[in-house]
């Protein structure tokens, strides 16, 4: 089941001390406007995986850019962190919150990661999918092909 934390008493909230790929953003910063975390539980109230999602107007490049917001709508999903408690629930997870942000964010046609260059991260976004979009200096872009409506 998908559960989405909009405020910082949500009980899910605590969690975000377990990431183990941007531990140094403050947890003010992943929950407001343009900005979801989204977590996959089970029946009994358990986290199984977790991930934040940053809205923006272009695919950035580097972790600076990731709350950058323009004037525009949206229209990039940029998936920044991932974990999971149990196998398999990282990848239920991307597919879930992609398809919550289809059906409540209409404007959003793009799909991406803003991820580490690590080997773990291309695996696991490969696959599941993704392709490998833009290598920058620090990340690597991963594009989940995925989007048509």
């Amino acid at each position: 089941m998908l559960h989405l934390i909009q405020s910082l008493t949500d009980k899910f909230f605590e969690f975000l001390i377990h990431d183990p790929v941007r531990p140094h953003i403050p947890h003010v910063d992943r929950v407001g406007n343009n900005k979801d975390i989204f977590v996959l539980r089970d029946a009994n109230e358990s986290a199984k995986a977790i991930t934040c999602v940053s809205y923006q107007c272009s695919i950035p490049t580097s972790e600076g850019e990731l709350f950058e917001t323009g004037t525009e709508e949206p229209n990039v999903a940029v998936f920044y962190t991932i974990w999971s408690y149990a196998p398999g629930a990282g990848r239920k997870l991307i597919f879930d919150a992609v398809n919550h942000i289809k059906e409540t964010r209409p404007n959003i046609n793009t799909f991406v990661t803003l991820s580490p260059k690590t080997d773990m991260a291309r695996k696991f976004h490969i696959n599941n999918g993704a392709i490998v979009f833009r290598e920058n200096t620090e990340t690597t872009n991963y594009r989940y092909m995925n989007e048509g409506r």
